[in-house]
């Protein structure tokens, strides 16, 4: 970090704690130096620092309101990091006996977009996850890896396709920091296993009292090959996403050890991670002259899992000659043979990452009521003597992090300005209904100008690059209009979100977007893996609809998603849809963040939905029925999306006053409010997490090798 002014040198410092994603106040610092440079630059505070202009960072230095703030955000970050007295955290006042330490692996973590660690949910969830630890006071650290590429760069041609830009990243210019041993120089750990040697370092990025440990393996005495590993996201190459597995879990084990970490429960979220429960089999087995077997139930005593998906592809099963290729001899330090270390995997003649995370676990969970059930039966075949093997933690929202500043300040006047500290309080929540319409409607008219204002700067920017069509241009959002209805789409594009199911009554579609006096407006986002050719076709499919002049320019597709996008939509939509063929929707966590914020979810009853409709504060697509093939169940699903669209939304919509207050609309925005923002949240997910499984695991561990 280059030299600051003295008064304003901990800048530097609150740079590299990324507490600042979650307080807005924090980042206004930056914002305030060079409000342009601070956008062009991702939100990036090293980067930004590094690049500011010297006199505007004299300026600020002398600036009294710019220091008042300054001071303020500084003395909340020491409060926060060392709190005491009537500041003590969650885990301090309600669980002051708790010992140990939970590590929490993923393959990856969505902090915040200048950290592009992560390709979509699964990363996102992680990284709130870690943030809603921090601020509860949980003894956790995580673990992932540190990608030189980070995840690709969409770009949309003028034909709709998906192309995969990747920019290789500065780690200087990111908010991690190297970690070091006691001489100074970078920890190396080694993985040697019976058929490879490589060597790997390790990354800190600090979430607020979290650290975030990842790995490395961009190293030059490793071979290219193996310095791939830390390079892209889910590489669907078995001998790349194999090796990354295995530097994942035992690599991220030995990396702990490294640094003298020694978690009492462990985390694998998702199936990536599963390794880690042999090698610290392996340790204790090496370490203490145990059998697997005895190794085996210690491992399993502190270890819990978390599945994420029913689809099959997020279930990685690989070949054992594959696994052959990646960990010949491994079963050997196990004491095991080479038939019984593939059975503890086994899956109808696979290995199956999953199948090991679960029987090494000795608690899974799936992300909602329906998930927990849908994996229950999935697995079932593993526990025949128990009918429910896996049960559930719903998902939730970091809600500092994704609630809007306005939103904010409006349940700060009328739920009293500790209300993020109660954020699970039913009767708090009761206190939306009583915000004056006009008031609350001021606020979402301000968030969907803002998302207007994004999208158009966006085209602009593109239009005067010489490299974009016009067409591409009226499709990134130009002709969107503030005052019309806003339905918001954004996520992955896999087929089972069925993204074009709006498109199976294109007549019909058309009709009703371009309605002179009711119009509406679709707003498209999301990301295809870079090998998922059916997934790309669907996005190209919807783009070739989307720049049709006979959309009028009410339909959108804004390029290249991420958290920043994110932000703009779930801020400024009216309404979130969401279309996945249930039941393969495990959760879903975007229409949570849009409720947060006022927008109406319509979405089919999967995931976290049913949980959360109750008929008047939001719209279901579909019904529970389950049909006899894919076609009928979108036949009927694509009905009713269509007629609660023109029947009930669009009506209640345009219902306003002399004075364009929809005041019956927003009745249904306090409902949502109301029934999703205390339920839906990380500070319910993360401590029923502890409740129901870090703190009996950890004691659980802990009686296991007394």
């Amino acid at each position: 970090m280059r030299s600051l002014p003295k008064r304003i040198e901990r800048l530097g410092e609150l740079a590299y704690n990324l507490w600042w994603t979650w307080r807005p106040d924090a980042q206004s610092l930056f914002q305030r130096i060079d409000p342009v440079l601070w956008e062009s630059l991702e939100h990036n505070p090293v980067r930004f620092l590094r690049q500011a202009a010297r006199k505007d960072l004299n300026a600020v230095a002398k600036d009294k309101r710019f220091l008042d703030l300054y001071d303020r955000v500084l003395d909340d970050l020491d409060r926060y990091v060392s709190p005491t007295g009537e500041e003590a955290t969650w885990l301090q006042r309600n669980h002051p006996d708790f010992k140990g330490q939970i590590g929490y692996f993923s393959f990856e973590f969505g902090i915040h977009e200048c950290l592009p660690l992560y390709a979509g949910g699964l990363g996102v969830l992680a990284g709130d996850h870690l943030k809603e630890a921090s601020d509860l006071g949980l003894p956790l650290v995580g673990v992932g890896f540190m990608y030189l590429l980070g995840y690709f760069r969409q770009r949309v041609t003028e034909d709709g396709w998906q192309e995969a830009d990747y920019d290789k990243l500065d780690f200087a210019d990111l908010p991690v920091t190297a970690v070091n041993g006691p001489n100074g120089e970078p920890i190396v750990v080694a993985l040697d296993l019976p058929n490879r040697s490589m060597r790997f370092r390790i990354w800190l990025a600090q979430v607020g009292r979290v650290p975030l440990y990842l790995l490395d393996a961009d190293l030059p005495e490793n071979r290219p090959q193996d310095r791939a590993l830390t390079q892209r996201l889910y590489n669907p190459d078995p001998d790349t996403r194999i090796p990354q597995e295995v530097l994942l879990g035992i690599g991220g084990v030995r990396a702990l050890r490294a640094m003298d970490v020694h978690p009492t429960v462990w985390h694998m979220n998702e199936g990536h991670p599963a390794f880690l429960t042999l090698e610290r089999a392996r340790e204790m087995i090496d370490q203490e002259g145990i059998s697997f077997d005895d190794a085996r139930q210690r491992v399993r005593a502190s270890t819990v899992f978390t599945t994420h998906t029913p689809v099959p592809a997020g279930n990685d099963t690989f070949a054992q000659w594959q696994i052959d290729r990646q960990l010949w001899g491994f079963w050997d330090e196990l004491g095991l043979s080479r038939d019984q270390f593939m059975d503890l995997a086994e899956q109808d003649g696979l290995y199956g990452m999953t199948v090991l995370a679960l029987r090494m676990a000795s608690k899974a969970n799936g992300v909602s009521k329906l998930h927990g059930e849908v994996a229950s039966d999935m697995w079932a075949w593993m526990f025949p003597k128990n009918p429910r093997p896996i049960d559930y933690i719903t998902n939730g929202i970091h809600v500092p992090t994704w609630v809007s500043r306005r939103m904010k300040r409006l349940y700060d006047q009328y739920l009293g300005t500790g209300w993020m500290d109660r954020v699970m309080d039913h009767d708090l929540w009761k206190a939306v209904y009583d915000i004056p319409d006009s008031e609350l409607w001021t606020v979402r008219k301000h968030y969907k100008r803002m998302l207007v204002s994004f999208m158009r700067d966006r085209a602009r920017r593109k239009w005067v690059t010489h490299t974009q069509h016009p067409v591409q241009t009226i499709a990134s959002g130009a002709l969107v209009e503030p005052g019309a209805l806003m339905i918001g789409f954004a996520r992955r594009f896999p087929t089972y979100k069925r993204a074009t199911m709006i498109l199976r009554d294109i007549p019909r579609l058309v009709r009703l977007i371009t309605d002179p006096a009711r119009p509406v407006q679709i707003l498209y986002a999301g990301k295809s893996h870079p090998n998922d050719e059916p997934g790309k076709r669907l996005i190209q499919d919807l783009y070739r609809v989307i720049k049709n002049a006979d959309t009028a320019g009410r339909m959108v597709f804004i390029e290249d998603y991420d958290m920043n996008v994110a932000r703009y939509l779930v801020h400024g939509v009216d309404v979130w849809m969401n279309t996945p063929r249930r039941p393969h929707e495990a959760s879903g966590t975007s229409g949570m963040k849009a409720a947060l914020n006022g927008a109406l979810n319509f979405s089919i009853l999967d995931g976290w939905w049913p949980e959360a409709w109750n008929g008047k504060n939001g719209w279901r697509i579909g019904t529970e029925q389950a049909y006899a093939t894919n076609e009928e169940q979108d036949i009927a699903d694509s009905r009713s999306l269509f007629d609660t669209l023109e029947n009930e939304i669009i009506p209640l919509y345009y219902d306003i006053d002399e004075d364009l207050v929809p005041h019956r609309w927003l009745q249904w925005v306090k409902e949502s409010i109301y029934t999703c923002a205390p339920e839906f949240s990380t500070m319910r997910m993360v401590s029923q997490y502890f409740e129901q499984m870090y703190r009996p695991v950890g004691e659980a561990a802990r009686r296991a090798v007394a």
